[in-house]
């Protein structure tokens, strides 16, 4: 074992934590909360240095990672172990020849050695550039060759894939024997010297470098983070979480997307909390509700996918629900909404952010919630809605922007080598999110949908999201994705393409009569879904957001009608 000392507490830290500890005085006071906000000013900061550590030395048995496997077996790994470890990490990285400013793919799954890795490669000050494990080599090449990577570190069973990639770079094997022309990541185990930084880490330096998922462009952009903007942002990530000390932290993302990193490190560490995580092979719903009884979750965060699969189940096999319940990637549908509250008490609270930023909007701690929004801006972010057509600010509805005027901490340091693509997205002194908000009188905020899937028909706007949220409060749909189906008299109309449940795939003749006269009901003349197309499934990205970009591109190339397309006059 390792015996790295205990680092003390450095002005940063201080700095840090008194922004931190403003917002947990105003956990349930929004106003407060928000006016009495601001980023620490930070020349450097080391976030595994200058805080994981200092947390590690103040509760070093408190416990820092859980790992439930799909046996149902549990290991806990304390702060005082992970701050060792990745001491011993830093410094066996440093001996394999990476140094500060290094590139270095990290292509891990859920096990400790991804928390080893991203915290020793803060230490060092190498660029990490977390992965998912599911890329094919192709994705793969592409993704190092325009990260600049020079090494790669990855688990002994993808060698194939990384090889068919690239053999050019440093290649760790994590697991089992590495395979030739890879570095073992057991030598790392050997290591018994502290970590002795270079000197200190500035707050612009480049720390992280994330892929977007790719839902509406051909090919995924790469964020810039600082060792500020995620490590520090993230506080305001933190306080929509309702994250307290000594919580246990449940948050279902895939490494290598950026809500991983929002959820399943930064913010639960800013909150001196454990990070909980259950790797099941297969998704089921009763089981995960008895992992949550047995480890206590005080903390839940899932995507709208696992929300659905959730309320298919009895609600009430979870007998301690957690405090609090998030959902993020997508917007909730209201449904979904009032079938948890009503089985286990507590809202479930939307949050809205990207890769390039951290939570921006959300419904915070002890707010009230109004089902289908995504609340109100969160503490350090000036948002404004702007027409996308003319440019005028405060709109009722508009692009969802950030004032720059002044810094925000969490905001993206611009896109990779993409000087082009980040002054599209920063310009006129706004950070153009490229998502459409509508607000209310009250400043709550509800997501109208990406400014590229938002179409117009017969003149009337139309939001795919509020058309495939009613789709999906009926029985016989699992997932919907409405886009725009070209029509020589309204120039477009609503077109659903519907992956049906399994128990209404059978007679889809009579599905599709019953989603038509349920869509009639509840939509107003304009909004309502003229074609209806039944598909296997749809197209998504590897993070499972649905790429409409696909529906719609194919859809405005088709000359005649689909054979296994429904039409609303089918029915009447």
């Amino acid at each position: 074992m390792t015996t790295s000392p205990i680092r003390p507490a450095t002005d940063a830290t201080e700095k840090v934590r008194a922004a931190r500890d403003h917002l947990f005085a105003h956990r349930d006071d929004y106003d407060g909360a928000v006016s009495g906000f601001a980023w620490p000013e930070l020349s450097a900061f080391n976030f595994a240095l200058e805080w994981f550590d200092v947390v590690a030395g103040e509760h070093p048995d408190r416990a820092a990672v859980t790992i439930v496997d799909a046996d149902l077996t549990a290991r806990s790994w304390s702060y005082g172990e992970l701050s060792r470890r990745s001491d011993a990490v830093a410094v066996w990285l440093a001996q394999q020849g990476l140094q500060r400013g290094d590139h270095v793919i990290v292509m891990l799954g859920n096990t400790i050695e991804l928390w080893e890795v991203m915290l020793g490669l803060t230490k060092l000050g190498a660029v990490a550039i977390p992965t998912t494990t599911l890329l094919s080599s192709d994705d793969l090449a592409y993704r190092i060759a325009h990260s600049d990577a020079r090494a790669v570190i990855a688990p002994a069973e993808t060698a194939n894939t990384v090889d068919a990639a690239t053999t050019g770079i440093l290649r760790i094997a994590v697991g089992a024997d590495a395979p030739a022309g890879w570095v073992s990541f057991d030598g790392s185990r050997a290591v018994t010297a502290a970590f002795v930084p270079p000197g200190p880490t500035p707050a612009d330096d480049l720390n992280l470098l994330y892929f977007t998922s790719g839902t509406t462009s051909a090919t995924p952009k790469l964020v810039r983070h600082t060792h500020v903007s995620y490590p520090v942002g993230h506080l305001s990530t933190l306080w929509w979480l309702g994250l307290r000390p000594g919580d246990v932290h449940m948050n279902i993302s895939s490494p290598g997307w950026g809500k991983h990193a929002w959820s399943n490190f930064f913010a639960p560490f800013l909150a001196e909390a454990t990070v909980f995580v259950y790797t099941y092979d297969r998704f089921d719903a009763a089981t995960l509700m008895q992992v949550m009884d047995t480890h206590q979750v005080t903390t839940f965060c899932a995507p709208p996918t696992v929300w659905r699969m959730l309320i298919q189940a009895d609600l009430s096999l979870l007998t301690k629900p957690p405090r609090e319940l998030l959902g993020a990637g997508e917007p909730l549908n209201p449904e979904v909404i009032s079938r948890v509250r009503a089985a286990w008490g507590p809202t479930i609270r939307d949050g809205y952010g990207q890769t390039e930023m951290t939570c921006a909007i959300g419904n915070s701690p002890g707010q009230v919630v109004k089902d289908g929004s995504m609340g109100r801006p969160l503490p350090g972010y000036p948002v404004v809605l702007v027409d996308p057509e003319t440019g005028e600010r405060g709109v009722e509805e508009g692009e969802i922007c950030l004032d720059v005027s002044t810094p925000i901490l969490g905001l993206m340091d611009g896109y990779h080598d993409a000087p082009e693509r980040t002054a599209r997205a920063l310009h006129d002194g706004l950070y153009h999110t490229g998502d459409i908000a509508s607000r209310d009188q009250d400043g709550y905020l509800s997501y109208v949908g990406r400014s590229d899937d938002v179409f117009k028909a017969s003149d009337y706007k139309i939001s795919p999201f509020e058309l495939e949220s009613v789709l999906l409060e009926h029985p016989a749909v699992a997932e919907a994705a409405v886009v725009p189906s070209p029509d020589p008299l309204r120039l477009a109309v609503p077109k659903a393409f519907v992956r049906l449940s399994a128990a209404a795939a059978a007679d889809p003749g009579a599905a599709a009569g019953e989603i038509f006269a349920h869509a009639r009901a509840r939509l107003s003349a304009y909004q309502r879904v003229r074609r209806l197309e039944f598909v296997e499934e749809l197209p998504k990205t590897i993070s499972g957001k649905i790429r409409r970009v696909e529906l719609r591109a194919a859809e405005a190339a088709t000359r005649e009608r689909p054979a296994g397309e429904f039409s609303d006059r089918d029915f009447r």
